[in-house]
């Protein structure tokens, strides 16, 4: 089983320059950025186990995941996480409608990914805000706060898909979050 281990904030724009200085100075390695669509699938079988199946698509390649949450009062979250590369989305998108599952949210992000030692720094901006997620141990984490000044910055306990139903606009049925085009 695989567990994913982050720690998510929201960013004003002055925090998000901040930490972007930070990690360039403290010799974090770029790794990329991309421009992503999140497809979220549920049902209510998803719904009651707190899951949710998601179809990420990127210039550079499409990934199904199915997460689904660690209840816990703690500001770093763990999800049981499984993910694979799919050659065909649209294929996959038919199976998992035939399978029962719904589209509920879509959501489109930009993200700016660094390797920083033990961790991967993510910098999200969606339609809603701007975030920055911490990926690693509990211990790297906070090793990772300490070296990037960022103890203080306060933690964002909900996901992105809790954020799009929040935030987002009601289209055909589906919430979404996009960019304007």
């Amino acid at each position: 089983m695989a567990i994913e281990i982050e720690k998510k904030y929201r960013l004003t724009i002055e925090q998000l320059d901040d930490v972007t200085q930070a990690l360039i100075e403290d010799g974090a390695d770029f790794i990329g950025e991309d421009e992503e669509e999140n497809v979220i699938y549920g049902s209510p079988n998803l719904d009651s186990n707190c899951a949710i199946i998601r179809i990420r698509n990127t210039g550079k390649r499409s990934v199904v995941t199915f997460k689904r949450r660690i209840e816990s009062d703690l500001a770093i979250k763990k999800q049981i996480e499984y993910e694979s590369v799919i050659a065909d989305p649209e294929a996959v998108a038919a199976i998992l409608r035939n399978l029962g599952l719904e589209i509920r949210l879509i959501y489109e992000k930009r993200r700016r990914t660094w390797k920083y030692g033990g961790v991967e720094v993510v910098l999200d901006e969606l339609p809603f805000g701007r975030y920055m997620e911490i990926e690693g141990s509990v211990l790297e984490i906070a090793e990772a706060e300490m070296r990037l000044g960022i103890e203080l910055y306060v933690a964002e306990h909900e996901t992105y898909p809790t954020l799009t139903a929040k935030f987002g606009k009601m289209n055909d049925g589906v919430v979404e979050a996009r960019f304007a085009a």
